[in-house]
């Protein structure tokens, strides 16, 4: 029997990838539906990418519907006895989450637009995420504002030794103008 070639890539580098432009093609008919679905509710979105699951088993929503009342987009519903999800209206907040009486019932995965992947399924993981991402943003102002004064302080000296050159009497430049001295 004889052996079957191997086959090869064309060698040519102008070849296509059909694949990739249909999955490319795909998602940005996604997004565009996604954008003209949540235009008229003045709705942000923060997260390039996410998914929502609800476990069936634990979900306590014939009883209680809270996080059917906290989606801001209408994304949860209820169907058939049963909580439903609208993918295309998700915003990834978690706000289901947090209103959730039941710890890992939903579970969302969600990618920020600077690469970081979140992943949370109970109340007290949202609040803490949440107090991670704001203690991350105070620090950041804090830092930006401490370099400010460092250079105000840098330029202040400065300035201070020159209104000891021009000082009579021992005061500085700004009192003797603002004395008459």
């Amino acid at each position: 029997m004889k052996p079957m070639p191997l086959r090869r890539k064309p060698d040519n580098p102008s070849s296509v990838d059909i694949f990739q432009i249909l999955t490319e093609t795909k998602e940005k008919e996604k997004r565009k539906q996604k954008e003209e679905l949540l235009a008229p509710l003045n709705v942000k979105e923060f997260f390039t990418e996410g998914t929502i699951s609800i476990n069936k088993r634990t979900c306590q929503g014939v009883e209680c519907k809270l996080c059917l009342k906290a989606c801001p987009t209408n994304a949860l519903y209820w169907k058939a006895g049963e909580v439903g999800i609208a993918e295309e209206l998700c915003i990834y907040c978690g706000a289901c989450v947090l209103y959730c009486i039941v710890d890992d019932c939903i579970r969302i995965a969600r990618k920020r637009v600077i690469g970081e992947v979140e992943i949370f399924s109970k109340p007290r993981d949202f609040v803490t995420l949440q107090n991670d991402i704001n203690t991350r943003k105070r620090v950041k102002t804090i830092i930006d504002l401490f370099s400010e004064a460092q250079k105000t302080e840098q330029v202040g000296r400065k300035t201070q030794k020159k209104w000891k050159r021009k000082s009579l009497l021992g005061l500085p430049f700004f009192l003797q103008k603002l004395w008459n001295i």
